[in-house]
């Protein structure tokens, strides 16, 4: 295809090409030469717009996809002539076709003024201004818009006047108007930044906006300062990810959507001619939320490489996976322009981040996008890269230029000229431009070629050492001198060659490459090497490693971090970080992290490296800045003593080491004074000349480096001190400040004068006052401190020390620095007390300001103390500092006090007087040395079997006292056969020594501690005395052999539990006989045991039934006989009596059954069978988790061999699981059930029943008693049975003869009075009356029947025998459906009490009738009788 350009009507060059080849442009007139020069550089130049306009073309399918406008080249700032033209150019791109408009100082030009040429000549815009005036400078903005955005460029135009009025420019007589510059000397502009961004932190998807202000000066309209933001080292410019805004004082970046390869240092610098301001800050990118959860994250930097006709590489960086699971492999998708298809290119996942596709379309464009995928899934698509275009890049190279008629008019392709018809030649130059594993990209130089026929290349390869060519298969024809061989074997060598070849044949093969070797697929780097990490500011910190000792193609590192004490790691950056030195920002101030990093490369991540030394985030130490106030102390002629004050910043670290330099007055070279570092800020300048006049100079120095040196000190004169007064004094500073007044203290002058120092005067002035005052004119003071008083608060003051000799006072010292006199707010005084516990004198002092490099520096009479052998101890904990004497005598009197480092001046002081120390010294003696105060002092007492009780009283024991006992300065032992004890309660405390010989002689003494108070007492037995009490104690030694000849205890009462759960007191006895005889008792009420006491066997054992809090007491065993008796006794309480119990809960938790349940008329009883219950066992009951306790609803309890828990009225809310722990002190046994669903349903029903039927029970109708089982009467008489019923309803009454129902007449009366009093009178009694007569009570609820035999005998007749024949009461059972009040339901009562059985009921004396019913009450039974 032939390109054919038309004449330029303007040839647009740069002034910097102008500048530059002003001569080669001036000689294009003079010289045929410069001619042809010159034609050759319109030939280049017409090349390069032939390819700049092609080059439109070749991306002309992706303007669908190029959305807002882009500059792709922007203005140029220019400075002109007046009256001379001036045209600023710029290139601008978009879809659609932006709009481009012209500003002059931000107001849009009017173009109808025809003062300015506009034009647009595919997409490239000017504007011309053709005579320039002084007015037209300004500041030119071109704003290109679209649908999809706009952005702007910007540039300077300057208008000079000539010098002379008139003066034409000696360069008028150049073919084209353009500027010839002259040397400019630009405007210092200076930049203030008064805001600026910080760090931020964002998640993928995010806005951030980055912004800036700032002072200009001078603020000059037409020189504003350029803002360029740049990221790591790119720098950056308007597109769909980055949006710049920038104006007079302010610029703003926006990412409005955030992502991984945005992260990085960002920077902004604002230029001017004359140089630059700088502000950086990182901003950081997590992942977003992934696909699914533990997906890994996108990777990130999509590069497309080697893009040819059919094929491109594409490169990108792994995602960081802390969080996640090692990733599998990468999915590369491929979208053509134009298009919302996106096709995977990969079917399986690659392992390596670099992935060559092929398979394109020649001239089409394409963008790319990749995903990582781990055992958990597919991550989200990285950012798409930028579109690419399938095409040959060495199109353009095969242009060239044709002369016509000695003019350049046509531009064309080679291969388009006339077709000589000839073969191509052989190809050279062939090389590997790049390697990989299994790919190798070749490149060569193509033959010269003159014919119009297409031409292409073939391409052979063998692998090395074999002479095996092969052609190697590609998909489209080969016509770009550049190509790559895929498909090849790792670490393997191959030898190429090139063909080239057209339609008239092919060429020879060029010469074969050298062999080259693929790479072998070498794994991930190794871990990197040592972590450092070190401060930087309060929320970042740097850190620093050793690179891998095998990086293999390394990409970058990931670095991770972690709080110190947990295990939870988390990603400090996420775009692999080049160098390995890293600000990891974001970090919280005070708290501890530690580091660990990562090496990446294209098949993955390294093993973690080791973890850092943990750190704690501060800010980094600085170095400090200046001293100040270089003083002279003494000059002897050939030396001076020198001093100065310290910086006033140390910048976080001691200033330790100082440096003086030197110079003479009026010279300019300085010479260093010391090598060695000077610790103290007083030195002895020597090697001085008499009579010179000096100079000094001091730096600082700290752990951070050297700081800023001071300013020079006044010049000193060399020459010897003589006067007789003492010199200044130096080193003056201040603590306690107060409100009124402050302390002073200084170092004495280093030369004293003629005669010793004798004090020193203070003296005082306001700020910015030279009237001083003598805070002791009165009296010199002879120490080096003094406090001030009278100051008026919130004044700022200034102090100067004068030394005092006998003859005058000397030189005051160097004035201080202001001192302000106000107390810090929150201040407090030091306080002086005694320790009630241990006796030590502590002065206290809490300060209302703390930093963590605070110090507490105490002092006594102002100097520091050192010396701690006396017991001196300071200890400080937080905010509050003590110092404490341990052992304090009266040569702690003084003036102590304290000052915190690091603070705005926080101090204190205390005097402690003599007298005030006399009655400290009495309190902490008493204190560290109390008595324990006696009633008695130690005793003895002879006790049975010869043994000796020494004992005394004290007034007051605690449970924690101590003793010992010791006989002639040996401890006695209170272990068997001693024993040694005390009481509380009375204050007693004994020691029984079993054996008391001859060798006891001697003194006994006891030795009591009890907390602090200590006690002593001793007892002398020697002589008779000792005769005497031995005596007693062999005598009653042997009165007890004689009566211990009877039975006793061989082994004393002990407790055992059964596996049955059995608890049984048990002891062995001896020396037994017939009449030996044992006795138990309890709390000395004597116990009869179950059946007889068999002694025979030795062995002796009470049961205790049914253990429980009842059976605590004191239990004694006696045994006797006519040669004496012993006991025993063991007391179950308190610890015993919990082990017993622990032991019953164990055997009772190991045999403890499931859980059942049994119903009751008053609710549903969860009940669990075990070896034995009580309710001082550790049970509990849970439901759902809650524990229950005994209440009206929950009745907790149970039986000897089961536990229950009854729940009353169960309602919907009591279902769920229920659970009973049985608690030891080793294991919990738990037994659960499920009362819900079907069970709790049943148990309901089975509970409502009960409930109904007890409810029934208490109200059915029952006879109480008042009918007797047998009556005897005779003839004639009447009889009347009488009873009481009850009931609710009032039941009914029926009376029956022989099992027929009695109806009222004449002689039988039936009543039922109130409802509670039935009866059945028979009036006139016959021998037909006798027989079976019941009684029925009913109902509703039920009721009952009695029978009552009745026996009729003749007048005359002897009374015959009652034989009653016990029939029991008939009970008769309720209607059902049982009908239960409905507002209250009632609970089940036990029936009313009945007589007892057997009894009959009371027959009423003879002559006293029964009680008839009134006559107005009648029975509620019918009137008919059968």
């Amino acid at each position: 295809m032939a390109a054919t350009v038309a004449r330029h009507q303007h040839v647009h060059l740069s002034h910097d090409y102008y500048s530059v080849q002003s001569k080669a442009v001036a000689k294009q007139y003079t010289s045929s030469e410069t001619v042809e020069d010159d034609y050759r550089h319109k030939q280049t130049s017409r090349i390069q717009g032939v390819v700049r306009k092609k080059m439109v073309e070749k991306y002309v399918r992706e303007a669908p996809m190029i959305r807002g406008p882009k500059f792709l080249n922007t203005l140029r700032s220019h400075t002109v002539w007046e009256h001379t033209p001036v045209k600023l150019f710029c290139t601008v791109e978009g879809y659609p076709t932006p709009i481009l408009k012209w500003y002059k100082d931000g107001v849009i030009i009017d173009l109808s003024s025809m003062k300015y040429i506009v034009q647009d000549n595919v997409g490239i815009h000017s504007l011309e201004i053709p005579k320039c005036e002084t007015d037209d400078t300004a500041q030119y903005t071109a704003v290109a818009a679209n649908i999809h955005g706009q952005v702007s460029s910007q540039a300077s135009v300057i208008v000079k006047k000539f010098r002379e009025e008139g003066h034409s420019s000696s360069y008028a007589w150049f073919p084209y108007t353009f500027p010839m510059l002259p040397e400019i000397k630009y405007t210092k502009i200076n930049i203030t930044f008064l805001e600026t961004f910080g760090s931020a932190f964002g998640t993928e998807g995010d806005t951030i906006t980055l912004s800036a202000t700032m002072a200009i000066s001078p603020n000059i309209a037409n020189l504003q300062p350029e803002a360029q933001w740049f990221r790591d080292d790119t720098r950056l410019s308007d597109s769909k990810w980055v949006k710049i805004e920038s104006g007079r004082g302010s610029t703003k970046l926006t990412l409005p959507h955030l992502n991984k390869d945005d992260e990085g240092f960002y920077t902004l610098r604002m230029v001017t001619k004359g140089g630059d301001a700088v502000h950086s800050a990182f901003v950081s990118c997590a992942d977003g939320p992934p696909p699914m959860p533990g997906a890994p994250g996108a990777p990130m930097d999509i590069k497309i490489h080697d893009a040819n006709r059919d094929y491109v590489i594409v490169s990108w960086k792994p995602p960081n996976t802390t969080t996640e699971g090692p990733i599998i492999g990468y999915f590369v998708d491929r979208c053509e322009t134009g298009t919302e298809n996106w096709v995977q290119c990969n079917d399986s996942p690659i392992k390596i981040c670099k992935y060559p596709v092929s398979g394109l379309f020649e001239g089409h464009s394409y963008y790319f996008r990749v995903r990582a995928i781990n055992s958990h899934g597919v991550s989200k698509p990285s950012r798409i890269s930028d579109p690419i275009a399938a095409l040959d890049p060495t199109e353009f190279e095969r242009l060239h230029a044709i002369k016509l008629g000695g003019k350049l008019d046509v531009v064309t392709y080679q291969e388009e000229v006339e077709d000589k018809k000839e073969v191509p030649g052989t190809p050279s130059k062939l090389h590997a431009s790049e390697t990989d594993r299994t790919y190798v990209v070749l490149s060569w130089k193509s033959a010269p070629y003159h014919g119009r026929a297409p031409v292409w290349y073939y391409i052979e390869k063998c692998l090395a050492g074999t002479a095996a060519w092969q052609r190697v298969s590609t998909q489209v024809p080969v016509r770009s001198p550049r190509y790559a061989v895929f498909d090849l074997a790792e670490g393997k060598e191959y030898l190429f060659r090139v063909l080239a070849a057209n339609m008239y044949g092919t060429s020879e093969a060029s010469e074969p490459t050298e062999p080259i070797q693929t790479h072998e697929l070498r794994g991930v780097p190794s871990a990197p090497g040592q972590v450092v990490a070190t401060r930087e500011t309060d929320t970042s910190v740097v850190i620093q490693w050793a690179e891998p000792k095998e990086p293999n193609d390394l990409i970058g590192y990931y670095i991770d971090v972690c709080v110190k004490g947990s295990k939870d790691w988390g990603s400090a950056n996420h775009k692999p970080h080049k160098s390995n030195k890293f600000v990891v920002q974001g970090l919280t101030t005070g708290e501890t992290y530690s580091f660990r990093v990562q090496a990446i490369n294209e098949l993955g991540l390294s093993d973690e490296s080791q973890e850092s030394a943990p750190i704690t985030v501060k800010a980094a130490l600085k170095t400090p800045s200046a001293p100040y106030d270089i003083a002279l102390l003494a000059c002897d002629g050939k030396s001076m003593v020198l001093n100065w004050k310290r910086p006033v910043h140390s910048g976080g670290s001691p200033v330790t080491d100082y440096y003086i330099n030197k110079r003479r007055h009026g010279e300019h070279t300085w010479r260093e004074v010391n090598i060695p570092p000077i610790k103290e800020r007083l030195f002895k300048v020597e090697h001085l000349t008499a009579g010179a006049v000096y100079e000094f100079m001091v730096y600082g120095g700290s752990l951070a480096g050297l700081g800023a040196p001071s300013g020079l000190s006044k010049p000193f004169h060399c020459n010897t001190w003589t006067m007789p007064e003492p010199g200044p004094p130096y080193d003056l500073t201040f603590c306690e400040i107060r409100d009124d007044s402050v302390v002073a203290e200084w170092k004495a002058p280093v030369y004293t004068g003629a005669s010793p120092i004798t004090g020193y005067f203070v003296d005082f002035a306001k700020k910015g006052s030279d009237e001083w005052h003598c805070s002791n004119e009165t009296r010199a003071v002879s120490y080096c401190y003094h406090k001030v008083t009278g100051l008026e608060v919130g004044e700022s003051y200034v102090f100067r020390v004068r030394a005092v000799n006998t003859d005058g006072a000397g030189k005051p010292s160097f004035t201080s620095d202001p001192v302000v006199a106000k107390a810090v707010e929150g201040a407090q005084e030091m306080t002086c007390t005694v320790d009630e516990e241990s006796g030590d004198i502590v002065l206290s002092f809490e300060s209302c300001q703390i930093t963590e490099s605070s110090r507490f520096v105490w002092k006594k009479f102002y100097k520091e103390i050192t010396d701690f052998s006396k017991g001196i101890v300071i200890k400080t904990e937080g905010s509050t500092s003590k110092l404490i004497f341990k052992h304090p005598d009266k040569e702690d009197v003084g003036c102590f006090s304290v000052a915190v480092t690091n603070t705005d001046g926080v101090s204190a002081s205390h005097e402690i007087h003599a007298e005030v120390l006399e009655k400290m010294l009495a309190k902490s003696y008493g204190i560290r040395h109390p008595v324990i105060p006696l009633k008695t002092q130690l005793a003895y007492k002879i006790l049975e079997r010869g043994r000796m009780r020494f004992w005394l009283q004290a007034e007051h024991i605690s449970s924690a006292v101590t003793y010992k006992f010791f006989a002639n300065n040996m401890e006695l032992s209170p272990n068997n056969p001693n024993h040694a004890g005390h009481d509380v309660e009375t204050g007693i405390i004994e020691f029984v020594l079993d054996h008391f010989t001859e060798d006891s002689e001697g003194t006994f003494t006891v030795q009591i501690e009890d907390g602090k108070a200590r006690g002593q007492s001793s007892l002398v037995l020697i002589g008779n005395d000792f005769k005497v009490a031995l005596a007693d104690a062999e005598y009653q030694r042997s009165e007890y052999i004689r009566v211990k000849e009877g039975p006793h205890f061989s082994q004393f009462l002990s407790v055992h539990v059964g596996d049955d759960c059995s608890v049984t007191l048990i002891c062995k006895v001896d020396n037994l006989k017939k009449e030996t005889v044992l006795h138990w008792y309890k709390d000395d009420v004597e116990i009869t045991p179950e059946g007889p006491v068999d002694l025979t066997s030795g062995v002796c054992k009470l049961p205790i039934s049914l253990f429980s809090k009842a059976s605590i007491g004191i239990y004694k065993a006696t045994i006797s006989d006519d040669r004496g008796k012993d006991q025993s006794k063991i007391e179950i309480s308190g610890k015993v009596f919990d082990e017993i119990i622990e032991k019953l809960t164990k055997l009772a938790g190991s045999s403890a059954a499931e859980l059942g349940i049994h119903c009751t008329a008053t609710g549903i009883q969860l009940h669990c069978h075990m070896k034995y219950y009580t309710e001082e066992m550790k049970i509990h009951w849970l439901h759902t988790d809650s524990k229950l306790s005994h209440s009206e609803k929950v009745h907790i309890g149970g039986t000897p061999c089961m536990a229950t828990m009854e729940i009353i009225e169960p309602t919907e809310k009591d279902k769920g699981l229920y659970q009973m722990q049985i608690i030891d002190t080793e294991k919990t046994y738990t037994r659960t059930i499920d009362l819900s669903g079907d069970a709790y349903d049943k148990a309901f029903a089975e509970f409502t029943k009960l409930k109904e039927e007890a409810y029934a029970e208490a109200n059915r109708g029952t006879v109480l008693g008042g009918l007797p089982d047998v009556v005897t009467i005779m003839e004639k008489k009447t009889l009347s049975l009488t009873c009481t019923v009850c009931g609710d309803p009032k039941p009914q009454v029926t009376w029956f003869k022989n099992g027929a129902e009695v109806y009222p007449d004449d002689q039988y009366l039936v009543s039922l009075e109130s409802g509670k009093f039935a009866s059945l009178t028979i009036k006139g009694v016959s021998l037909d009356d006798s027989g079976r007569y019941t009684m029925t009570v009913q109902n509703k609820f039920g009721g009952e029947s009695v029978d009552i035999v009745v026996s009729i005998y003749k007048h005359g007749d002897t009374i015959p025998p009652a034989k009653p024949t016990l029939t029991p009461k008939t009970i008769i059972p309720p209607k059902r459906p049982i009908e239960m009040p409905v507002s209250k339901v009632a609970a089940a009562a036990p029936a009313p009490g009945s007589s007892p059985a057997g009894a009959k009921s009371p027959v009423p004396p003879k002559g006293v009738k029964s009680p008839t019913p009134a006559r107005s009450v009648k029975s509620p039974t019918p009137a008919k009788r059968k």
